[in-house]
């Protein structure tokens, strides 16, 4: 089981049982201070069971239950707003039988301080029994006003992954004009896996060359992965398409996670804008947003674009309703050409999570000597030059170490990251 500030998950009937769903439900209850809470879940086979648990955990504390049923992050993370407080059954872009639980306060994902004290031993105390009430959202009206008119309509294919974004989506692109085909529509069926970050995108990428522009969501609707011309983007693509579209807007402070594209950062500064980095991870991100008063930003290598004053998460819908809104014009085409000179590679490497602290303090050592500016604040990162960087850090949400590199020449990234990964499985192999 993995447990973070990206929430608790784990292989629903292996590592993550009832048990585990009933403590954090009781000890996320007591940080519940209106005792009013917006439950969601994605499409996932586990989801009703755990769902139906976490629910029964709430009301035992007197936490009232408004169930939105199936329904994407962003979607619950906007009502939750008005509730304040949040629970998604979700596990994001995991395998399908993985499964978990993320939580919302006051908007936004928990904070460490709050993680410390979900994983407390639970002190039982009864409460008065609260009251579950099915609800709907306003999301999709509520997004619209953000997006505002769209320049012009375009052809849009999107694929669902027979995730919770299966209606929301198609009906905020059709209301914003758009004509929209969709893959993957029927909830919890798939051709492909739940994380288009990773999956070729066939389908998608086929459909594409018929349309303006294509679209892939993860299963809970947070991720939003481009395609253009028959051509699979990188992540951080729809991140800086969500940039560019913010910068229209006026908006001049950002924060970008630490392993997103420095084609970003290089953008937002020639549009007169400045950045502020901050550690991976959607509630780092937020919460280093929070204290800089910054506007926009988000996380390049999860596609994830994050627009405060509307919701304090990542927001695939949101973004995909502000990408369509863009096709065609400058600012869309600047952002596009501007990053196609810039090459991401990113990997991964199975690592046991007990020994992920280890494995780096190794790999650190290896690094210096290699590299005589080294940054710290999350993982281990390397700046070579102007240009071209890496990055090794532990994965939140996996038993994985991931490493992200970067250069305006692909070959020198792909031979980045070969040494890198190198070292990285070196460095394991000595901490066993």
């Amino acid at each position: 089981m993995k447990v973070s500030i990206s929430g608790v998950r784990g292989i629903f009937g292996s590592d993550l049982n009832l048990e585990d769903i009933i403590h954090y439900c009781r000890n996320f209850s007591r940080l519940v201070k209106s005792k009013k809470c917006v439950i969601g879940r994605d499409t996932r086979p586990s989801g009703e069971i755990v769902t139906n648990v976490a629910i029964a955990s709430l009301l035992e504390r007197g936490v009232s239950v408004y169930n939105l049923g199936t329904s994407p992050t962003p979607v619950i993370f906007r009502e939750a707003r008005k509730y304040g407080s949040g629970l998604i059954v979700t596990s994001s872009h995991n395998p399908l039988e993985w499964n978990g639980l993320k939580f919302i306060l006051d908007g936004r994902g928990i904070n460490e301080s709050e993680l410390e004290y979900l994983e407390k031993k639970d002190m039982f105390q009864r409460e008065a029994i609260g009251i579950e009430t099915q609800v709907n959202s306003g999301y999709i009206d509520e997004a619209i006003k953000v997006i505002g008119d769209i320049k012009k309509s375009s052809k849009i294919a999107i694929d669902v992954g027979g995730g919770a974004a299966f209606s929301v989506a198609p009906q905020l692109l059709r209301r914003l004009g758009c004509k929209v085909s969709i893959i993957n529509g029927t909830p919890g069926r798939s051709t492909r896996s739940p994380d288009p970050t990773n999956d070729q995108l066939s389908e998608l990428v086929h459909a594409s060359k018929k349309a303006n522009i294509g679209f892939a969501f993860d299963l809970d609707g947070d991720r939003l992965v481009v395609v253009r011309n028959g051509k699979k983007q990188s992540p951080d693509v729809t991140l800086g398409l969500g940039v560019a579209g913010a910068l229209e807007k006026g908006y001049k402070k950002f924060v970008l996670s630490i392993d997103t594209s420095i084609t970003i950062e290089k953008f937002i500064k020639q549009e007169g804008g400045q950045v502020n980095r901050s550690k991976v991870g959607e509630a780092n991100v937020v919460d280093l947003m929070l204290k800089t008063k910054s506007q926009a930003g988000g996380e390049g290598s999860s596609a994830g674009f994050i627009l405060p004053e509307f919701n304090m998460c990542r927001d695939g819908l949101l973004t995909s309703g502000l990408i369509a809104s863009m096709v065609g014009t400058k600012q869309f085409e600047d952002i596009n050409k501007f990053m196609e000179g810039y090459h991401q590679v990113r990997t991964k490497v199975s690592v046991d999570s007990k020994l992920h602290k280890k494995t780096l303090e190794i790999l650190l050592k290896k690094m210096r000597k290699q590299s005589s500016q080294i940054i710290t604040i999350d993982g281990i990162k390397s700046i070579i030059d102007e240009d071209s960087w890496v990055l090794v850090r532990q994965s939140n949400t996996e038993h994985i170490i991931r490493i992200s590199a970067e250069s305006n020449d692909l070959s020198k990234a792909k031979e980045i990251e070969k040494q890198i990964t190198k070292l990285v499985k070196q460095s394991y192999e000595e901490s066993r």
